[in-house]
């Protein structure tokens, strides 16, 4: 029986791998012959959308991650990074570290969904200084800089070095960079009152977006009044600006005008003091994708209509990390959650026809809307066929991601802590954080496999 038994091996655990993991549960959980596996970095799946919330200081920390083993209970769990993936001898490399040994995966059926990192875009400069809105860790680490950057501020005396404390600077008008930039504004007019030489006027939240919009993709009409709110709260939005660099004390950028798309002259060329830049201005995948057999294009795993990837029958990559191109526009599809799961789905499904020899179903994305949350109690939504903005956009936000959370009591935290910031100033204490040694660890072995 143990020789006749199919390994499903899933790789990363966000909302693609989990979503997929709880649909292949529900199908054989209970089966003997199927064995489930997930392989993730950590042992949770981090709630993404309420990232910039946990930098504001409105959402604890711990109560935007859901440990994966809570969620799925059926499914054996490896906390670890993936070195390498033999899709010929359909084996799975993990990691070795100091802590624990190197561990080896066989597998019958492989899901790719290690999603994506933040992309640079070769900006060695701005890399090194500036901060991320990814990971947990880069939530706390903004939220500690904003408030030390408010203490450095109310005794300085330099009225230069005072203005760059005081400069926030948000690169990409995308969804995580507006929320990032709400939240932000929120959380310094919140804290303000605990400085007294620090005035309204002299803070500044600057968006800065290479496109002539911000929010692209969203209903144009939505996205214009998402900009006249937040422009209105004092958030300065300067569109068609690209960065060329960030050496930690001043942002360079340049003007990407029409007229001037081949050349940029010096007069055209801008800078803004700051010491704090937060990057949300685009993504990349994981290196892992990129030195892997399968092919690639952009650094994304091709796969054809089932999502399964070129070459390899029974191995599927969905999220971040996939290149689906949308029929209608034959771009690729956004990076989203929404996206991923509905992957997901379609994933686990031909998982399961492949299992029992039953007609695979091709995967066609039909959007159930968007939403953004823009600070102070307004976003904007498409929601059921209908534009909405202001406070009925925000409550709709709120309600939706509510119940996206899928353990009662993750739900009932974080209901508690929008409830609690109706009635309490937010917390201005920072916490000293040090980096973890073994992201460090990772790193360094990233860059060694590299050079092999």
């Amino acid at each position: 029986m143990t020789r006749n038994k199919k390994k499903i091996v899933i790789l990363g655990g966000g909302f693609a791998g989990v979503e997929c993991a709880r649909k292949l549960e529900k199908e054989f959980g209970n089966d003997p012959e199927i064995e489930l596996v997930m392989v993730s970095e950590d042992n949770f799946l981090l709630f993404t959308p309420m990232l910039p919330q946990v930098a504001s200081g409105m959402i604890e920390t711990r109560h935007i991650v859901l440990p994966i083993r809570t969620i799925c209970k059926k499914t054996k769990f490896y906390e670890s990074r993936i070195k390498n993936i033999d899709p010929y001898g359909k084996i799975v490399t993990l990691w070795g570290t100091g802590d624990k040994r190197s561990i080896s995966l066989h597998y019958d059926f492989l899901v790719v969904a290690l999603g994506s990192e933040t992309n640079f875009f070769g900006m060695a400069d701005v890399e090194k200084n500036a901060y991320t809105m990814k990971t947990l860790n880069d939530a706390v680490m903004l939220r500690n800089r904003v408030i030390d950057m408010l203490e450095q501020a109310e005794n300085e005396t330099n009225p230069i070095l005072r203005k760059s404390f005081l400069n926030f600077v948000v690169v990409g008008g995308g969804f995580a960079g507006i929320e990032t930039a709400g939240e932000l504004m929120d959380l310094l007019l919140d804290a303000r009152k605990y400085y007294p030489t620090i005035h309204k006027d002299d803070i500044k939240v600057i968006v800065l977006e290479a496109l002539g919009m911000i929010l692209p993709g969203f209903n144009t009409k939505l996205a214009n009044f998402a900009k006249e709110k937040m422009v209105e709260r004092g958030i300065d939005i300067r569109l068609k600006t690209a960065v060329t660099s960030f050496d930690g004390n001043e942002v360079t950028t340049k003007s990407l005008d029409e007229h001037q798309k081949d050349s940029i002259d010096s007069s055209e060329i801008d800078s803004i003091i700051t010491k704090t830049l937060v990057w949300t201005a685009g993504v990349t995948p994981v290196n892992t994708i990129k030195r892997s057999m399968f092919k690639t294009e952009k650094g994304k795993v091709l796969v054809n209509d089932f999502l399964e990837v070129t070459d390899f029958p029974g191995v599927f990559a969905i999220g971040d990390c996939a290149l689906h191109l949308d029929p209608k526009t034959q771009r690729p599809l956004p990076p989203t959650a929404q996206i991923a799961e509905a992957q997901a789905k379609i994933a686990a499904k031909n998982l399961i026809s492949l299992i029992k020899n039953s007609t695979k179903e091709k995967f066609v994305y039909h959007s159930k809307g968007q939403m953004a949350i823009i600070g102070k109690r307004s976003g904007i939504a498409t929601f059921l066929g209908m534009n909405i903005s202001g406070f009925w956009a925000w409550l709709i936000w709120r309600n939706v991601y509510l119940s996206k959370i899928t353990t009662f009591d993750k739900k009932t935290r974080v209901f508690l802590d929008w409830v609690i910031d109706l009635f309490f100033d937010r917390d201005i204490s920072r916490l000293k954080l040090m980096k973890r040694e073994t992201e460090k660890e990772y790193k360094l072995l990233d860059e060694v496999d590299d050079v092999w």
